[in-house]
């Protein structure tokens, strides 16, 4: 699939040649207010208090980590104690204004149907396009979240069921994100991939 018309001006009419789009949420989306330092130094607090000495230090790989050391659970409380609020508390970037400005406008029917793959937890994904008015432009029930499938990115196991949940294939939809990991999930589940840069450029 090609990523659509070269001489597109704006993200919704370049998407269209697309059967679906699948954001990241923080950093593509949003801004999720959230200090992960906290976050971390509560999950290693989680640790402690199981008398458990942490593999590492690196927030992500500590949730990796939880299940080989049965507290899977605590650590995912104590990081959604953080995102939930963070969530409440986002801003909106230029491509979540976008996406809502083109959900709200006469070119809607130019933007696929559109859903979010995001390492948070789904209830902060939900609060988030909640707050700010993403609801009308996302598909409710292809917001999957760390928590929504058994894996999260950048096992493409969440990005598939987001598609999936679209009603696309995976080589005729697009995922848009901000990070390497969103690259290397796009690229292990045989998904285009597109940089935010490179829509806000358009």
């Amino acid at each position: 699939m090609s990523d659509g018309d070269p001489e597109s001006t704006t993200a919704g009419s370049r998407l269209a040649g697309y059967d679906a789009v699948v954001y990241d949420l923080d950093g593509t989306l949003v801004e999720l207010a959230v200090d992960w330092d906290a976050v971390a130094d509560a999950v290693l607090d989680v640790y402690a208090e199981h008398a458990l000495i942490p593999p590492t230090e690196e927030l992500w790989d500590l949730l990796g980590a939880a299940d080989d050391y049965g507290i899977r659970d605590e650590v995912e409380a104590a990081i959604a104690d953080h995102e939930r609020p963070g969530a409440r508390e986002s801003a909106l970037l230029p491509l979540g204004d976008r996406l809502t400005g083109i959900a709200a406008g006469a070119d809607a029917g130019s933007h696929p149907p559109a859903g979010v793959c995001s390492l948070n937890c789904e209830e902060a994904c939900r609060i988030a396009a909640d707050t700010h008015g993403l609801d009308d432009a996302l598909v409710s029930d292809a917001i999957v979240g760390r928590d929504t499938v058994e894996t999260h990115k950048p096992d493409p196991a969440s990005l598939l069921a987001a598609i999936d949940r679209l009603g696309a294939a995976p080589e005729n939809a697009l995922f848009v994100g901000d990070s390497q990991s969103d690259a290397v999930t796009a690229e292990r589940g045989g998904v285009d991939f597109a940089w935010v840069s490179d829509l806000l450029a358009e």
